[in-house]
């Protein structure tokens, strides 16, 4: 089981820099927060989508190029004729897909870092914060190529975080509360509870204390009476 935690528990983080530590400790039962759970679970999403965007076109694209640059050769059979065009799609599935596959995932997940780790420290969710992380991830994406890169990449990545900080802002509408609203709602709520039980040990201790020292006294006025 957990252990027992007698002393009085700690305060709320109170500033930015202590909230943004939150989003990467473990709670009482080993787990990380819901925030920091979903950017890894974006994380595999993006890279899926991004496998299949990249992969499924080079498959279909490099298939039919086989068959007509094969036109011609001489096959064992159909199914052979079949087979090697297949392997010819699977190799630029492959190739293609994981090339889009881990740019989509890092796109992702420093997008939802960045907007994560700002809600965090600004203690709100707000439309700005996706824009913000839209254009730093635009923009460390395209910094290689320039300046005229670096402004691109922010203009892209802006236009990217507005229309996704809308929609994920209209869905949590929909649920009535934010993902760090919920957290911080719930936080509090087990800080209160944490709070009440360790006053409600404090004062048992003082009874049991008071009664102990009456105990202790009772023996000491007995004998006084005596003499």
């Amino acid at each position: 089981g957990a252990p027992v935690e007698f002393g009085c528990p700690a305060p709320l983080p109170q500033t930015g820099w202590e909230r943004l530590r939150e989003l990467w400790r473990r709670d009482e039962q080993q787990q990380y927060p819901e925030e920091t759970l979903n950017i890894a679970k974006s994380a595999f999403t993006a890279g899926v989508v991004g496998w299949l965007y990249g992969g499924l076109p080079a498959f279909i694209s490099a298939r039919k190029a086989f068959i007509e640059s094969s036109r011609g050769e001489i096959f064992q059979s159909r199914a052979d004729a079949v087979q090697s065009a297949h392997r010819a799609g699977v190799r630029s599935f492959i190739r293609y897909g994981w090339r889009w596959s881990w740019r989509v995932a890092a796109f992702a997940t420093i997008f939802n870092v960045v907007s994560t780790g700002l809600a965090a420290y600004r203690d709100k969710t707000t439309i700005s914060n996706f824009a913000a992380a839209g254009a730093f991830t635009g923009a460390l994406f395209r910094m290689h190529l320039g300046l005229q890169g670096l402004v691109g990449g922010i203009m892209f990545g802006t236009a990217f975080g507005v229309p996704a900080g809308g929609l994920l802002m209209a869905m949590y509408g929909l649920a009535g509360e934010t993902l760090h609203e919920k957290r911080s709602r719930q936080r509090k709520e087990q800080y209160e509870q944490r709070l009440a039980q360790w006053q409600s040990r404090l004062s048992m201790t003082e009874i049991l204390g008071q009664t102990e020292n009456n105990a202790q006294g009772r023996p000491e006025m007995e004998r006084t009476t005596e003499l």
